[in-house]
């Protein structure tokens, strides 16, 4: 299930977007770069490019992690916003935590378990993926 829009922002609001389209349900991301990111895994909804507006955007910054991804930050706070892949470019992922509350979405299954720290329990509700799904 998802949803049909939503506001988000950055921590400090020098970055804030709004989404008129549909949001899909969340997926939490274990793999190592999106750990590290953002400091234990990437919770994220995805939406169509398109669909995306910017009320602020000054301080957006894209982080080329690999020639294929990119993590997008505000500069400002360095909050962790936005992900992409080159072959998805139609695509954008939001980190869920930046979306204003209440969301209306859920979480339905989690990726790249297999890399998850060692610290954390996992779902087992969710839909597991040891790799890519």
């Amino acid at each position: 299930m998802s949803n049909n829009s939503g506001t988000g922002r950055c921590a400090c609001g020098k970055v804030q977007y709004r989404v008129d389209g549909e949001l899909r349900a969340v997926a939490n991301c274990h793999c190592e770069v999106c750990r590290r990111v953002t400091g234990h895994y990437m919770a994220a909804t995805q939406a169509l490019v398109s669909e995306i507006s910017f009320i602020e955007s000054s301080t957006l910054r894209w982080w080329d992690s690999t020639p294929t991804v990119q993590y997008g930050f505000c500069e400002k706070c360095g909050s962790t916003l936005f992900w992409r892949a080159a072959d998805k470019a139609d695509h954008v992922s939001i980190a869920a935590g930046t979306l204003d509350q209440p969301s209306g979405l859920h979480t339905y299954e989690a990726v790249f378990t297999a890399e998850a720290g060692d610290y954390h329990a996992l779902d087992p509700s969710l839909l597991q993926h040891p790799y890519d799904r």
